[in-house]
C-alpha cells in the first residue's frame, strides 16, 4: 500500500473522529437538560409547571428555613445623572427562599450612556451567603437618552448564614462605564455604611 493511500485512509479516519466529536458536542445540550430535570440540580430556575412531579402551583422547597425571617433592605446609589431605584425598600424572606426584586433605571441625559452596577453588603459577612441567581449587575447596559428599563435581582439567602444576622442591606452603585470606577462600597459600622478608602487617600 502506497503512502498516498495511507494518507487518504488517515484523513478519512480523522474526518470520522471530527464528525463524531461535533455530534457529541451538539447532543450535550439536550443531555444536560435531561440530567438537570432528572436530578433537580437546576430546580430553582424552573417554573412550577416545569418541575418534574410538581402537583401544585407552589412547590415545597425543603431547604427553606421557615423558623427564621431576614429583612433584606435595598439601597441604590447613582454615580452620575441616572434615575436608579428599587421597586421596594425592603423584603422579609426566609433563608433558602427564592425572592425577586425589580430595579428601575432611567437615563435622564440627552446622550446615550453605558453603565454597570456593583453590589455591596452590610454586614459584610452576609455577602458570602447572598446567592444571586439573576442580577443586572452581571452585565453592562446601554440606555438611549430618556430610556427607562426595569431589571430583576433574584436571590436566595443561604440557610447557613449566622443566626445573629437578622437584617441584610444590599446596596448597588450604578456608574458610567468608561468613567472612574467607584471604590467597592464598604463595611457596616454600627449599622452605617462607611466608605472604603483607597490606598494613599
Amino acid at each position: 500500500m502506497g503512502p498516498k493511500r495511507e494518507n487518504l485512509r488517515m484523513v478519512g479516519k480523522l474526518g470520522v473522529i471530527v464528525l463524531g466529536m461535533f455530534a457529541f458536542g451538539y447532543a450535550l445540550v439536550p443531555i444536560y437538560k435531561a440530567i438537570c430535570e432528572m436530578t433537580g440540580i437546576n430546580i430553582l430556575a424552573l417554573g412550577d409547571r416545569q418541575i418534574p412531579g410538581a402537583t401544585s402551583s407552589v412547590s415545597a422547597n425543603t431547604q427553606v428555613d421557615t423558623s427564621r425571617s431576614i429583612t433584606v433592605e435595598f439601597d441604590a446609589n447613582a454615580r452620575g445623572p441616572w434615575v436608579f431605584k428599587p421597586a421596594v425598600g425592603s423584603l422579609q424572606v426566609h433563608p433558602g427562599e427564592l425572592a425577586t426584586v425589580m430595579y428601575e433605571f432611567q437615563n435622564v441625559q440627552d446622550r446615550t450612556m453605558s453603565a454597570q452596577a456593583i453590589p455591596s453588603y452590610a454586614p459584610s459577612q452576609a455577602g458570602a451567603h447572598f446567592n444571586k441567581l439573576e442580577c443586572f449587575c452581571f452585565s453592562q447596559y446601554t440606555l438611549a437618552p430618556g430610556e427607562k428599563k426595569q431589571w430583576p435581582v433574584a436571590f436566595v439567602i443561604d440557610p447557613k448564614l449566622s443566626k445573629d444576622v437578622n437584617t441584610i442591606t444590599l446596596s448597588y452603585t450604578f456608574f458610567e462605564v468608561g468613567g472612574k470606577t467607584p471604590a467597592a462600597p464598604v463595611a457596616a459600622v454600627g449599622g452605617a455604611v462607611v466608605p472604603r478608602l483607597e490606598p494613599g487617600t
